[in-house]
């Protein structure tokens, strides 16, 4: 039996850092996802918070980082995912992985597709994000490898 399109609620991770993994992240969720549904496709912009990094940079720096990473995300999505499909973009600010299982909550996504690279021994499988969204997220979750 075909397990295609049995999800209805489907949040996609994209790392606009990385096409290629991003690219099969939303490929995966499409063949998963009902069609008629809500593509939700979420991008996280880490959170410097108060560290010593974030005194580096202009005050307005992250609000800058938030807008660029909304273009760009409408624009991958514009590329990459077919006409007609009802998008929903998500940009977080934050910690990935809880701003990850956050907008998988907010959306009630029944399923959270997150790409993972190859993995380094020490990371034991799966990189940290998409090992801590596995970890804690209730909803089921497909890592798709770069």
């Amino acid at each position: 039996m075909a397990a295609t399109n049995i999800f209805k609620k489907v949040l996609a991770t994209i790392d606009l850092g990385d096409e290629e993994s991003s690219v099969k992240v939303i490929q995966a969720a499409q063949e998963v996802m009902v069609a008629e549904d809500t593509l939700h496709v979420v991008c996280v912009v880490p959170d410097y918070g108060r560290s010593i990094v974030g005194t580096f940079f202009p005050a307005d720096h992250e609000k800058e980082m938030i807008e660029h990473a909304t273009q760009a995300l409408h624009a991958f999505t514009a590329k990459h995912v077919p006409k007609g499909t009802r998008i929903q973009h998500i940009i977080a600010h934050g910690s990935i992985y809880e701003e990850i299982i956050a907008a998988a909550d907010q959306c009630e996504a029944d399923l959270i597709v997150v790409g993972s690279h190859r993995p380094a021994l020490k990371d034991y499988l799966l990189g940290p994000n998409a090992s801590r969204v596995v970890r804690h997220a209730r909803q089921s979750v497909l890592v798709v490898r770069h």
